[in-house]
């Protein structure tokens, strides 16, 4: 769990990677957060009118958890293939989350994930797709809706997860602007 500080200041990075990304393009974030600066998984997800604009992150821990919330906070706002690069006067507008995640866990058992709490991966040889935890519950999957839905956004047929798709859970730490 982090503290209050600590989240003010993953959020305070994430918008300052976005806001900068116009004018220093090269500038590097920085925190005087220790456990900020430990190998961490996160997602970056940008709304506007709580509609989707960009959402990016890393499954695996690989670098200071700061440091991937600056990198994907920037792909979220302007490297998403689903959207347009965010324009200079989007940038007042949009709502930044981040989802720092647990590391990846096997899928043994398909009724050993719980909605809201676990997000899914699914890989299965060349595809693969991640569907975060909140996601099931803005559209209020149930547990076959989620497997399904994971399988589709990886480009696979609905069925895949059983087919002999690798599966795994994971949970997160969500917070948010405002």
């Amino acid at each position: 769990m982090f503290k209050k500080k600590e989240k003010a200041e993953l959020l305070q990075i994430a918008r300052r990677a976005i806001e900068s990304y116009f004018d220093f393009p090269g500038e590097q974030p920085i925190t005087k957060f220790s456990k900020l600066k430990e190998k961490g998984a996160a997602f970056t997800t940008i709304t506007i009118d709580d509609r989707l604009r960009g959402c990016i992150g890393y499954i695996v821990a690989v670098k200071a958890l700061y440091e991937t919330v600056w990198e994907t906070a920037r792909s979220a706002a302007f490297g998403d293939p689903r959207f347009p690069s965010l324009k200079r006067d989007e940038v007042e507008f949009i709502k930044i989350e981040i989802s720092v995640l647990s590391p990846l866990k096997e899928l043994k058992n398909l009724n050993d994930f719980d909605i809201g709490k676990h997000g899914l991966y699914i890989r299965k040889g060349f595809y693969s797709g991640l569907l975060l935890p909140q996601v099931a519950v803005e559209y209020n999957w149930n547990r076959e809706e989620f497997l399904r839905e994971v399988c589709l956004k990886a480009g696979l047929p609905e069925d895949a997860y059983l087919q002999g798709a690798e599966i795994y859970k994971f949970s997160a730490e969500i917070f948010s602007e405002n």
